[in-house]
Parts: C-alpha cells; structure tokens; sequence
C-alpha cells in the first residue's frame, strides 16, 4: 500500500513540476514572476506532504464533524426583506436592460453583473462572510412574497402540503442547473449577448419557481437550485453561520461537514471542478490544437460552422467533468483497499465534502484576475445599465485602473488559492476518516489514496495556469 501511494506521489509531483512556464491567467505575464517557476509547483507538492504528515501525527480526533460556535447578535426580520427586495430589484433591473438595452456586452451591464459580480464575486463574497446568496436570492424572495400574501388571503385555509421530495433526485437538479449555466458561459457562440442572459434568467427563474411551489421553497432550495445549493456549499467554509434568525461564530469548514449526502452531490461538485477545469483547457495550446479535429465530425453530418463547434465544446465539457469525476472515484476505490467494509458508493458520498474548498480554489484562481479588473467595470455600467448613454449615478465615466493589483499579487493569489483549497480539502478528509473507520491506523492510511488526489488537483490547476500563455 505504501509503495502504492509512495509511486503515485512521486508521478503525480513529476507532473506537478513538470511545467516550465509560468502559472499565469488573464494579464499576468510570465515575465513578472518573483523566483524561479518550477519552484512552485515542489513547494505546492511539498506543502501537501507535510499537511498529510501533519494531520496524520497531530489530528489525532475529529474536531469539525460537531460545530459549535459563539452567538453574535440576532438578526432583525427587516435585514431578511430588504435584502429580497434589493435582490428582485436588481434581477427585474439584469431582465430589462438585457431586453431594452444596447445589444453590446461592452456597452450593457448585463453580461459584466452575470460573469463577474455574480458568479465569481459571489462566491468570494460567499466564502468571506457566508450564505448571502440566500438572503437576495429573487426567486427565493418571489415566493416566498407569494406564500406570506396567500396564507393571508387564504381565509385560513392556507396553500396545499408540498409533495415529497424524491430521494433519488437528491442534488441532481441543481447539478444540472449549474452544468446548464456554464454551458451558457463556456459553450454558447452569443454567451455574451445581453438579450440572450436576460432570456435564460428568466427560464431558470421559472424552472425555480415551479420546483418550489412542488416541493416547497426550503426544500428545492437545498436540493434543486444550482445556484442556491453552489453558494451555499461555499458559504459553508466561512466561519459565519445563520441558525434561524441569529448569526454565530464557527471554526472554519466545520459547517460543510454537515452537508447532507445524497444522489447528485458528488457530481456537482465535480462539476464545479471540471467547468472550471474546462474553461482553463480551451485558452490553452492544448485545447486550440485539438478542438478543429473534434469539430470536423458534426461538420461531415451536416451541421454548420457554430453549430458543430458548440458540440465539440459541449463534448469537451462534458469529458472534462467526468475525467475530474473518474479521478475522484479512482482515488475513494483505493481508499477501499483501507478495509473494514466500506463500499465506495459509500465513501464517495461521505468524502464528498472534501471537494468544496476545491472547487473553490479552482474558481479563485482562474477567476481573480477578472475579478480584480474587470469587476471595476460595474460601476460605470450601473450608471448606464441599458448602455444608451445616461449616466444616472455621476460614475459612467469611470474606467479599469490595472494598477490596482499587480500581476505579481495576482500570481500568488493563484497559486496560493490552490494550495489553501486543496490543504483545506485533506483537512476536511482526515477529519472525516476518523469518523468512518474505527482504527486510526485504517483512517491514516486511507488518507494515502486522498492525498494522491490532492496532488493530482494541485497538478492540473497548476498546468492550467501555466498553460494559458503562449
């Protein structure tokens, strides 16, 4: 077993350092980096190492499976509405100015507020100070507006029961959601086409709307939005947490051990892993030499220029993600071999919760970049939403400082990004192998095979990174 794990570490750090160029993205130039760069990627490696040696000498008993905490301050039920509010108005504000206004992604606010200050700042935001998607999610506020004023109007009677919920969907839904969404972002030739996001905004909301008056609204919440389930397995690595109407005070990751296992889980996070993977891979030489050849194919069967390369994308994306799901699973049947009984069905579903900070590291490092820059754009396009001219908050003239972070800050926010996730994805496995096995000696050696793991992620977020400039 250990001559096993030794060799797999040892070809996984190769290919860890394999990567003469820089881990650079966006406007990070190779030439800007501080020290020697096949330096990081030893470090990254050796890093895991000693956290795996670490855990396995010091981290003796659980100590995240039971949060507790410290009671801050209770929460007032007006935070609850004017936080719904601001997040309807801002989505009737996204649907009108992606139908009314300039059908110019540069001029309209639309596809900057989607890609950048909702998807990747929220989930920093999420990460930093907790569920917040929740308290603005819209639909969420729609219904349950709708269900306050019906138990009003109601004459008593109130709305009927929600139906069951199916075990088997579990967060099948919400998987799909998110796939669905990426694929929009990643895929979709007019992506960035303000009338085609205010469109899609609209269908998913509706889809949101229907599952929860089905199965009621916390439920589909915690199930079926991709979204709303996204965010909130990021926001479970902060140290805040709402119970009720207080906020409390938590050791970081505690929260995400607690999240349900069920049908779906493991997929969608291997989802947020691989889209992100995905969206690496295609700014990549590797990517550019082999996507003429995948579109040849639906080009032969008839089908036209976009058509065929939005398939090809939509294959690639797909193999992706279950290359990082295979990756996964190979990693939990070695931790099989650890004994006492354990199904890997079962382990898949209990470790799951090690591939949240995961997620996030990958998001965080390739997405920083355009956070810290093009994020600055919000603000003069929130003066002007519609793109036609107006300057309704004095800020239309704003621009992008590129000076507000360097390219060598950026740099270390990626790979440390990576490092953190993945060193806090091994905390999080140990913790939870001195749950499942009964002997420590079975739970250190189970964490053989999560280790390899971790590495294999470092190594291909790393590659990534180095791989996007030429």
């Amino acid at each position: 077993m250990r001559r096993w794990a030794l060799g797999g570490a040892v070809v996984a750090l190769a290919f860890a350092v394999l990567p003469a160029s820089a881990l650079a993205h966006g406007l990070v130039g190779r030439a800007d980096l501080p020290i020697p760069r096949w330096l990081f990627g030893w470090a990254a490696t050796l890093v895991l190492v000693i956290s795996f040696a670490a855990l396995a000498v010091l981290w003796r008993e659980p100590r995240l499976e039971e949060p507790q905490g410290r009671r801050l301050i209770s929460v007032p039920r007006g935070v609850d509405v004017a936080c719904g509010a601001i997040g309807v108005a801002t989505f009737v504000l996204l649907v009108f100015a992606g139908l009314a206004g300039a059908q110019t992604a540069s001029a309209n606010l639309v596809p900057t507020f989607v890609y950048v200050v909702f998807w990747v700042g929220l989930a920093v935001a999420s990460v930093l100070a907790g569920d917040v998607f929740r308290a603005f999610n819209p639909w969420r506020a729609i219904a349950r507006a709708f269900s306050w004023t019906a138990s009003r109007l109601g004459s008593g009677r109130g709305l009927p029961e929600p139906l069951e919920y199916p075990t088997r969907l579990g967060y099948w839904p919400a998987a799909v959601g998110l796939v669905a969404f990426v694929w929009l972002e990643l895929v979709r030739v007019n992506r960035d086409d303000p009338s085609t996001l205010a469109i899609a905004a609209l269908v998913y909301a509706w889809v949101q709307l229907v599952g929860m008056s089905l199965y009621g609204i916390d439920r589909w919440n915690e199930r079926g939005d991709g979204f709303a389930v996204y965010f909130n397995l990021l926001g479970r690595l902060s140290p805040w947490e709402r119970r009720g109407r207080e906020l409390w005070l938590v050791k970081p990751l505690s929260r995400v051990t607690a999240v349900a296992v069920a049908p779906g889980l493991v997929a969608l996070l291997c989802a947020a892993i691989g889209t992100t993977t995905f969206d690496g891979l295609t700014q990549g030489p590797l990517w550019r030499a082999v996507v003429p050849a995948m579109t040849q194919p639906f080009l032969a069967i008839g089908f036209g220029q976009e058509v065929a390369f939005e398939l090809a994308m939509t294959v690639g994306l797909l193999v992706t993600i279950a290359i990082v799901l295979g990756f996964y699973r190979l990693g939990v049947q070695g931790m099989h071999t650890a004994g006492e009984g354990h199904s890997g069905a079962e382990l898949a579903g209990r470790f799951a919760h090690a591939l949240a900070p995961i997620a996030f590291a990958y998001a965080l490092a390739h997405y920083f970049s355009l956070l810290a820059y093009q994020g600055q754009a919000v603000w003069g396009m929130a003066s002007d939403p519609l793109g036609s001219g107006a300057d309704l908050l004095g800020t239309a003239g704003a621009g992008i400082d590129y000076g507000v972070v360097s390219a060598t800050a950026i740099w270390y926010v990626q790979v440390g990004a990576l490092v953190v996730g993945h060193v806090s994805g091994l905390i999080l496995a140990h913790d939870r192998a001195l749950i499942v096995y009964r002997e420590r000696r079975a739970a250190t050696r189970s964490q053989y095979w999560m280790l390899l793991v971790m590495i294999g992620f470092t190594s291909l977020g790393l590659w990534l990174l180095s791989a996007l400039n030429p």
